[in-house]
């Protein structure tokens, strides 16, 4: 008998060990600090008033260059801290928003989560600080966003870079709808080895260091906090946004210069949980689907790191930062 009391002691100890290495997180990361000082930009939208975040980082010596970077949907504008550093070191100015529900930003109550929204509050943020032209690289979700930016204002975008964007094929022909309110019910089951669990399987191939840990924590701060419920909201309507509103079909229509940079080992998809495992093979496939892309999207360049999953600024920074710097300079 006190042999098994002792390993439920011990296990006890493990579990409440692991649970202590996640920090509960405000609403608004306001007990997160960003690796560069936050701005805040009031946007007008749906009848109410809403706080853009935003990091907007200027080199000592300027090359009269922007940059924007745009996060995915389970990250924010933090994740670019090294990007950011390399890309002032080469003289570009660097934007980095956080979208509205995510990171720093306000969470609303109420909100029609549209790419083309998310892409005009971006716009009107560009436009208070004087930016004329930029160029505009998307990670994950923010890949959407970014195809979906350029197609609407090509004007402003000088050039588009692709880093593992999802909605390179359309989720939606593959796995059973689900309403909003179903992905609210998932979101609300999420704790930090949830999260783990799925990061390390879709993004880093079975793979886990604190290096990936520390973002799969930043969410999980978040299931600790009172109003996790309203955060679980906003994250169930953005899945609804990416599944109903892909950008694939869109591709042909880019007109400015683009790179995607593809890490080959990626399986990122959304809905994998719901189909059988035979559907499951056949997505996420992303060392098919970068060439497939490339092939779709006029001027385009493809870049391919091998045995690199999801988040190549993170996993592979030196393979990932030498073929940006050389498409932008």
């Amino acid at each position: 008998m006190k042999k098994y009391l002792l390993i439920l002691f011990c296990f006890l100890c493990v579990l409440g060990s692991a649970q202590e290495k996640v920090k509960e997180l405000g609403l608004r990361l306001e007990n997160y600090k960003y690796p560069y000082p936050v701005s805040f930009f009031k946007v007008n939208a749906q009848q109410n008033i809403y706080e853009m975040a935003f990091m907007y980082v200027e080199p000592e010596n300027s090359n009269g260059k922007t940059i924007m970077l745009l996060h995915g949907k389970n990250f924010n504008g933090a994740y670019w801290a090294t990007t950011i550093d390399a890309l002032t070191k080469e003289g570009f100015s660097v934007l980095v928003p956080d979208q509205i529900g995510f990171g720093k930003s306000s969470k609303p109550e109420y909100f029609q989560y549209t790419f083309q929204q998310l892409a005009l509050n971006t716009k009107k943020l560009i436009d208070s600080l004087g930016i004329k032209q930029l160029d505009v690289l998307g990670h994950s979700m923010g890949g959407m966003l970014a195809t979906r930016f350029t197609l609407m204002y090509p004007e402003l975008t000088q050039k588009l870079i692709l880093v593992n964007p999802i909605g390179l094929e359309d989720w939606k022909l593959k796995i059973p709808y689900q309403s909003v309110n179903d992905w609210y019910q998932q979101e609300l089951k999420k704790d930090y080895e949830s999260i783990k669990n799925y990061e390390k399987e879709s993004y880093y191939a079975g793979e886990w260091n604190e290096d990936y840990a520390k973002w799969a924590k930043l969410l999980a701060g978040w299931t600790l906090n009172e109003d996790y419920s309203l955060i679980a909201w906003n994250s169930a309507l953005t899945y609804d946004m990416i599944l109903t509103q892909p950008v694939v079909y869109e591709f042909e229509e880019i007109e400015v210069p683009t790179l995607l940079i593809i890490g080959t080992r990626d399986r990122t998809a959304l809905g994998k949980n719901l189909v059988s495992e035979e559907v499951k093979a056949t997505m996420g496939l992303y060392d098919q689907l970068g060439k497939e892309t490339a092939q779709e999207i006029p001027n385009a360049k493809l870049v391919e790191i091998e045995n690199v999953g999801h988040l190549p600024h993170i996993e592979a920074f030196d393979r990932f930062i030498e073929p940006l710097l050389e498409f932008i300079k």
